[in-house]
């Protein structure tokens, strides 16, 4: 058979973008393809008939404390300093999630949350985050009636819906993503760089690909035709790859329902969650990120729902003892010449930031 003097990347979001850009640089020339009909992967958005920059696949806010990736990103874009926060509705009250100490205030009588913060100053360094089931192992009265509290009203109902599991029942990992945190931070993150690309990360995913090297081909799966090339490198599914041999892995999809509604806002912020309340997780309105101007504003209800084959969108690897021991029965399967990366290549949660990351330092490993 004879081995094209080329790159094959299977998949044209974030991961398969950064690793075809390094290649190109390089001067090798890349072919990308993507079953889908558009580049960006899940960070995919538009502007729509109001002017309002719509994330299609759930809203995405880039954070980093990573000198090497906000360098990357910021030669393929210009972004806002929007600093993300994320409200809960929590009975029927408005307040601020990760639970901190200004969310004792909004949902405790002040003498209650003032003897709450002195004990949690007491116990905890200030600024720190402390996982919830870590959190639940408290000796002091009030701390445990605290934890019950944020448990119940926070993770318990939230996380259910969330993963169609109870929390123990999840990857630490996960649960310790929104921890209960020892501050007066209101921001969901807090790296040192953050913001949204001002053009939308459809546009920074096109300047990333635009580069004399790099071949785009769309509605284009990958089948065994492609197998010719040098080296392969895929951010797909590695079950899916490998044709299913040993069982499919298992993930967490997510449904959108999208709604316009006639008013400048529906909500007071970009993310509402709604912990205990409703079917859905929480609301995202868009028009929030780049502050489009319209009359109208759009909203997307999130529904959580097992990833069914041909039916819906990997989103979140359910990551367990005997996920990851299938994941590495299909790793061992993997070719000299094929390299995997990405969230569903590497069946690991990737932020945006550590997507890049991951994508730089496969480069930098294979160009030693």
């Amino acid at each position: 058979m004879m081995i094209e003097d080329k790159n094959l990347v299977i998949g044209c979001g974030l991961s398969g973008s950064v690793i075809a850009r390094l290649l190109a640089e390089k001067g090798e020339k890349v072919l990308i393809i993507d079953k889908k009909s558009h580049i960006a992967g899940n960070i995919y958005d538009y502007k729509d008939e109001n002017g309002i920059c719509i994330h299609k696949y759930g809203s995405h806010i880039f954070h980093t404390n990573s000198e090497k990736v906000w360098d990357f990103i910021k030669r393929f874009t210009d972004l806002n300093t929007y600093m993300h926060k994320v409200i809960a509705v929590i009975d029927g009250i408005e307040t601020t999630i990760p639970f901190n100490i200004n969310t004792l205030y909004d949902v405790f009588p002040e003498s209650l949350a003032r003897r709450l913060e002195q004990k949690l100053l007491s116990k905890f360094d200030y600024n720190s985050k402390v996982p919830i089931l870590e959190f639940q192992k408290q000796d002091d009265e009030d701390l445990k009636f605290l934890a019950q509290y944020v448990y119940e009203k926070v993770f318990l109902h939230y996380t259910t819906k969330q993963w169609g599991k109870i929390p123990k029942e999840v990857d630490g990992a996960v649960t310790a993503r929104v921890p209960v945190y020892i501050s007066q931070d209101n921001r969901y993150f807090q790296d040192k760089y953050q913001g949204i690309p001002l053009n939308g990360y459809t546009k920074m995913v096109e300047n990333i690909l635009n580069h004399p090297n790099i071949e785009v081909k769309l509605n284009t799966a990958y089948d065994k035709s492609y197998s010719k090339f040098k080296r392969i490198f895929c951010t797909g599914s590695i079950d899916e790859f490998f044709d299913y041999k040993y069982g499919q892995l298992p993930y967490r999809s997510v449904n959108f329902k999208f709604e316009t509604h006639n008013c400048e806002f529906y909500q007071s912020n970009a993310v509402v969650n709604y912990p205990c309340n409703y079917d859905f997780t929480r609301i995202h309105e868009y028009k929030y990120y780049l502050n489009d101007k319209s009359d109208k504003t759009v909203i997307a209800k999130e529904y959580s729902e097992f990833f069914e084959k041909d039916k819906n969108e990997r989103y979140y690897p359910i990551v367990n003892n005997d996920n990851l021991a299938l994941y590495e029965k299909y790793k061992k399967e993997i070719p000299d010449n094929v390299f995997f990366l990405g969230r569903l290549g590497d069946y690991k949660y990737y932020d945006m930031d550590k997507a890049v990351e991951r994508a730089i330092d496969l480069f930098e490993e294979i160009n030693k």
